[in-house]
């Protein structure tokens, strides 16, 4: 299934080498045509900003971490979403923390969604096809 924003960028915010090659290869097994940048810690993820602002091409959806060295992911969630030009970036919340008061700030600073990532490989496929089909397909960004 080819993204209509194909040419877009996927931006992945993780630091876990085991996550990261999971999410990977989620979207490898599901032919996702969006290229992926990755940022493993908060202040690489910020360090994007900068390049965007440079005329880089802007993710269709930044899917993040909050548990990061450097720069925790609230915090990069802040910076984004206080950002006059790229607060319209989707944000998704991508991590192992369940905790109320996670979710609850992310909310707070405008994320778009807050998924607890599932340890089983099928159910994280599952996750990558719907972060796929409503980010890369459905979802209409400015």
């Amino acid at each position: 299934m080819e993204a209509i924003n194909s040419f877009q960028p996927i931006l992945l915010v993780e630091d876990n080498p085991v996550d990261l090659d999971l999410t990977l290869r989620a979207f490898s097994s599901r032919k996702l045509t969006n290229p992926i940048e990755i940022a493993r810690d908060g202040e690489e993820a910020l360090a994007y900003i900068e390049k965007w602002e440079k005329g880089d091409p802007r993710p269709v959806v930044i899917l993040l971490d909050l548990k990061l060295p450097k720069i925790n992911g609230l915090e990069v969630l802040e910076v984004i979403k206080k950002h006059p030009e790229f607060k319209t970036i989707p944000v998704v919340i991508l991590t192992t923390s369940s905790e109320t008061s996670d979710m609850k700030t992310a909310y707070q600073l405008g994320v778009n969604s807050y998924i607890v990532k599932p340890v089983d490989f099928d159910k994280f496929i599952e996750v990558a096809t719907h972060i796929e089909l409503y980010w890369g397909v459905l979802n209409k960004p400015l």
